[in-house]
């Protein structure tokens, strides 16, 4: 099937974070699934309305209407991991998913949703938030059903629990991280061209020893997860003031061209 109008919605997975930069621009996953769509199809159109920081109640107030008067015939929405970081209600959260997912359902559109990746693999302290992730998953694959949405399993790719395929805050994926969640979701959407093997790891590398490791960790800890317990204490975001980077269906210009 052909796709012409296409919009995500989200965080900072979907916005594309740590694919390029604030100067530059973020590229992301959803961006590189709309460039492989955009491939000689002359009329597809793209918006891309995910923020950092947003959570899921932040995407049902704030993005799902505008999306909705795109009319999308494709939405992506992988949403809730704001939430598990977060610590939100999960019986919060399945009613606000819950909602916007029966709006999108309602709207007649392909909609792709995911699960999420294995983060007690690859952040310290990950298994602190084990339960609430295994839960959010869960949630996804009963949505995916009930709604007959598209599901990429991210949490099943051997590759996604590589820090190769994570920039070095551990919380967003690499380039090659977010090149993989796009195979993974031209694959699912059955996509010509796209392989069941996307998720499969990468070549292996020497493994640091134990030392380096626990510094890594140590150094992940001052740099990354003391800001960012301190913006939540602030009750502050990454998202805060920021617009979509996308708000409009827009032409995809193709890398190279």
């Amino acid at each position: 099937m052909g796709y012409s109008r296409f919009v995500a919605i989200g965080d900072s997975q979907t916005e594309g974070m740590c694919d390029g930069d604030d100067s530059a621009g973020y590229r992301g996953w959803a961006d590189r699934l709309a460039e492989r769509l955009a491939v000689d199809n002359p009329d597809f159109r793209y918006a891309n309305l995910a923020i950092r920081g947003k959570n899921t109640r932040n995407t049902r107030d704030e993005q799902l209407e505008p999306c909705l008067s795109l009319a999308p015939d494709l939405i992506a929405a992988p949403l809730g991991m704001n939430d598990v970081i977060g610590r939100a209600d999960p019986a919060v959260v399945r009613a606000d998913l819950d909602f916007i997912y029966r709006r999108l359902a309602e709207s007649g559109a392909t909609v792709v949703i995911s699960t999420f990746p294995d983060v007690a693999r690859t952040i310290p302290f990950g298994r602190s938030v084990e339960d609430r992730l295994l839960l959010i998953n869960d949630m996804m694959r009963e949505f995916a059903t009930t709604y007959g949405f598209i599901l990429v399993d991210l949490y099943s790719a051997p590759v996604l629990t590589d820090l190769r395929s994570w920039a070095r805050d551990r919380l967003h994926a690499s380039p090659t991280g977010h090149d993989r969640f796009a195979a993974g979701a031209a694959y699912a959407l059955g996509l010509e061209g796209s392989s069941a093997d996307w998720g499969h790891a990468l070549p292996p590398i020497d493994d640091p020893n134990r030392v380096l490791r626990t510094l890594g960790d140590a150094r992940w800890v001052v740099e990354f997860f003391t800001p960012w317990i301190i913006r939540k204490l602030r009750g502050r975001s990454l998202g805060d003031g920021r617009v979509a980077k996308r708000p409009e269906l827009a032409p995809v210009i193709l890398p190279g061209i």
